[in-house]
This record gives C-alpha cells, structure tokens and sequence, in this order.
C-alpha cells in the first residue's frame, strides 16, 4: 500500500506537538514539587537526642572519650598595650540587646574607596564571635590543622596578635566548628569550646585559671552542629547550661569551684541557645532555652539555681536563637525550620505562664540563628526564608504583638542567616556573603544608607562586635576588623 508523504508528516508532526507539551507539564509539576520541597524540609525532623545509654555505651563510661588536657599550650608573640577604652564583653553584648552604648560617632557610608580594613586574620572554619576589654580583642577559633581549639588575643588598632592559650581536641567539620562568643570581665576571660570544653584564663597574660569538661562532669549531650551556647559571667560567676546531670551550673571565677547546680528532671538538653539575665518582678533570674523547653532559673538568694518557672509549649528539634525578655515578665522565643514563634508572660507572684501568642513563620516574627533586637517598644529582626512574602526582610514589630508588621524592608532589602547590631542610630547588617549594609529606621520604614561587599567569602553569619568605632565581623574562614569611626 502507498502512504503519502505529507500524512508521514502530518504524523509526525501532531506527535512533536503532543511531546512538547507534555514535557512542559512534566516540568511544570516537578518544578511545583520542588519548590514546596524548598520551603517545607526539616533537615532535622527525623533527628533525635543522643541520650547517653540509649546507643549501647554506657552513660558513664568516659573512658573512651578523648583525653582533652584543656589549656595545655600556650604562646606569646607580643607584649603590647592599648589607650583605647571601650568594651564589649559578652555575646550580645553587657545588656544582652545587641546594643552598642559606646557613644562614638560611626560612619554612614563608605565613600567610593569601601570601609577602612584595619587588620584581617585567616581563621578555621566557624562562626565564633570575638569580645573586646580596653583594646584587646579575644575570640575562639579552632586550628584545622594542628586539631586544636585556640583562644587568641590580638590588638584591636592594629591586629598584633598578642597570646595564644589552646588544646588539642578532634572536631570534625560540620558547618563550622567554633562558634561561641566569651565572656570577659577585668579579671576573668571564660570561653565553650565546640565539643563543650570550659577554660577560664586572666585576660591580661593568659594565664589559666581552670577548667571544666562538660561532657566528663554532667554527661553533656553536644548538639549536632556543636556547642552554641555563649558562656555568661555575673557578678564573677560564670553561668553555663550542661543540659546534663544539671541543667544549669554556677561555677566561681576565682576558684573554679562550682557553687551551686539546677536539677534536671526532665532531662532537658544543651541548645545552641545562651543564658539570658532577667528581672522578673524584684528578683534576678535567667532564662535558658534548653531542648525540651524553656526555664526560668533563680539567680540570687537562697533559692538560687532553683528552676522558678518552665514552659514546655514551644520545644522545637534546633534551637539557636537566644531569648528575648522584657521588664514586664514577657518573654519571646523564636526557632528555625517551621518552628515559629512564642509570646508569653510570667506571673511573678506565683509564676504561672500565659501565652499571649505562638504561631508560624508566615504568621509573625520568627528567625532560624539570630537574636532579635528591642529598641524602645519595638522589637526587629530578619525573617527565615520559610516566611512567605516577606521572607528574609528586615521587620518591625511592636513588643506587644509580633504578628502584625508595622513595617517591612521590602523585597528590595533582603537578608541571610547573618547578624545585625545596632549603634550611633543606625543597623549595622552582615549578609551570608559577607556584604555589610548600614541602614537606619524610623517609625514608617527602613533606609539603607550604604552597602559594601567587605568579605569575598560565604555563610557569614558570626556576630558583630562593635567598641571604640572599630567593627569586627567575619565568614566562615576570615575575620576582619574596620575603622568606622565617623
């Protein structure tokens, strides 16, 4: 039988039709697919807690652990001081608000030759925060070759590095491995390793004072992405959350000895989250966000490390965001990965609890790593990427309600994981690729006034520290130090 040509085509032609088409709906629906895959994966839903006992090793047998002989080297390079005076002691800063109170007049943009790098250092990977005494500038890093935790001592004005106090511990590369921020008084310079390794050192020579093996002393469970949580001094008490044998511990500076403990009966595990100080009523306390949930801890008197209050309603799987605590006994707590946000207060009379509000991250304001900001009665932050619209945006919100915007910074003016402080009026903003963007707010909006790439690197996400008007920020692989002095 004779079949024409032009039918052949025809053929031809109709099926190249129906295949085009169909492999645009196929991409279409896998592109669907993915994009809510994006938006709704918890990398660490399926995880669970690695409860000493519950993976065949004996809860107490240590012997198997590591011998860490902490502060076991030391080095000295330089013997030089500073006149400069200006202070940022502890992560967040002496108030816990990420507010600098050093009066000295910053700039407002860079001009047209970029910020002023003052000194720049090559650091192990990892998103450690540096303190600043007087001019000396002392932060955590860890030593990818020599397989060493370092706690280095440099000088601010010039990057001079004075002394190094360190000791050998394996940590294996898992998004970084340094990334605590220490705590530092006239007296006493205490820092967290990443595998929860405490050393207490005199900041002005380095000097070890003492030590603490968390893990070995109260069965610390370490968190996946290592220890987060940023040690707090008061009153020459260094404050730390074991999340072990005791939930919270109070250990002398001058001693080394521990003066009082909290119980954990619930078992309640170390967070990437820190210590915060809270005046709830008359009395001191603080307020850790273990996983499992979130405590109130005496701080003072008789009852001191006493838990007073404990919230189990808010127990996301990672916890890195620290709280947020207001004088009226309202505390706020935020979580990544889809875990939202919680508003609630404490009664200070019986310590009862009420939820003034728990919701999403499309809901509200929420943050996956960093700490929110209160200036006045307004409370800003950087929303996840899980928050629809207005994801990654600079928000603002009123103390009183955090799920009704009273400004956005627009999808012009979005951000990373990275931090932001505030100082001389203005928001000093670090994005993931170490971009650095100076911005002010006002009661309508968000002005950026200037922004620079700093850093040629990547997930720069490490807080800023702020004293004397040099500003210290860093990526994952480098820190740099700018004069911003206006």
């Amino acid at each position: 039988m004779y079949v024409s040509k032009t039918k052949n085509e025809s053929n031809t032609t109709m099926f190249n039709r129906f295949l085009k088409k169909y492999l645009v709906y196929v991409t279409a629906l896998l592109a669907i697919i993915a994009f809510v895959y994006w938006f709704t994966y918890n990398p660490v839903k399926q995880f669970t807690a690695s409860v000493p006992g519950m993976d065949s090793v004996p809860a107490t047998d240590t012997s198997a652990l590591e011998k860490v002989i902490i502060g076991e080297h030391f080095f000295s390079y330089a013997q030089e001081e500073s006149t400069l005076k200006g202070k940022w002691l502890r992560f967040r800063g002496v108030n816990s608000d990420n507010i600098v109170t050093d009066k000295t007049k910053l700039i407002s943009s860079f001009g047209t030759e970029g910020p002023k790098i003052v000194w720049s250092v090559d650091l192990g990977e990892g998103h450690s925060a540096p303190v600043i005494y007087n001019g000396k500038v002392y932060f955590m890093d860890y030593n990818e070759i020599k397989k060493r935790d370092e706690l280095r001592c440099f000088l601010l004005e010039s990057g001079t590095e004075l002394w190094k106090r360190s000791y050998d511990v394996h940590v294996k590369r898992n998004h970084g491995m340094s990334r605590t921020t220490p705590a530092l008084t006239e007296k006493y310079l205490v820092t967290m390793g990443p595998m929860g390794h405490v050393m207490c050192v005199n900041p002005a020579n380095g000097d070890l004072l003492w030590s603490i093996d968390l893990v070995k002393e109260y069965n610390t469970v370490i968190p996946f992405w290592y220890t987060g949580q940023c040690p707090l001094i008061d009153n020459d008490i260094a404050i730390f959350a074991p999340g072990g044998s005791a939930l919270l511990i109070g250990v002398d500076c001058e001693t080394g000895k521990v003066v009082w403990e909290t119980s954990n009966p619930d078992g309640l595990q170390m967070s990437h989250s820190s210590i915060i100080p809270m005046k709830l009523g008359n009395k001191n306390t603080y307020v850790y966000a273990a996983i499992g949930g979130i405590v109130g801890v005496s701080a003072e008197g008789n009852d001191v490390g006493k838990i007073l209050w404990k919230d189990t309603e808010f127990v996301p799987n990672v916890v890195a965001p620290s709280p947020v605590v207001f004088n009226d006994g309202k505390v706020f707590m935020t979580a990544g990965y889809g875990a939202g946000s919680i508003l609630f207060k404490v009664n200070p009379e019986n310590y009862q609890i009420e939820v003034i509000q728990q919701f999403k991250p499309k809901e509200g304001l929420a943050s996956e790593q960093q700490t929110p900001v209160v200036i006045n009665d307004r409370i800003y932050g950087i929303l996840p990427k899980d928050a629809g619209s207005l994801r990654n945006q600079m928000v603002c919100y009123s103390v009183n309600d955090m799920q009704t915007p009273i400004w956005t910074s627009g999808k012009e003016a979005r951000f990373g994981l990275g931090p932001y402080i505030f100082a001389d009026g203005k928001f000093f903003i670090v994005d993931d690729d170490g971009s650095l963007t100076i911005a002010t707010i006002s009661e309508t909006g968000f002005n950026v006034l200037d922004k620079y790439r700093v850093i040629e690197g990547h997930d720069a996400w490490g807080p800023i520290a702020i004293a004397d008007g040099y500003l210290i920020m860093r990526d994952s692989k480098k820190m740099v130090c700018l004069n911003m002095r206006k």
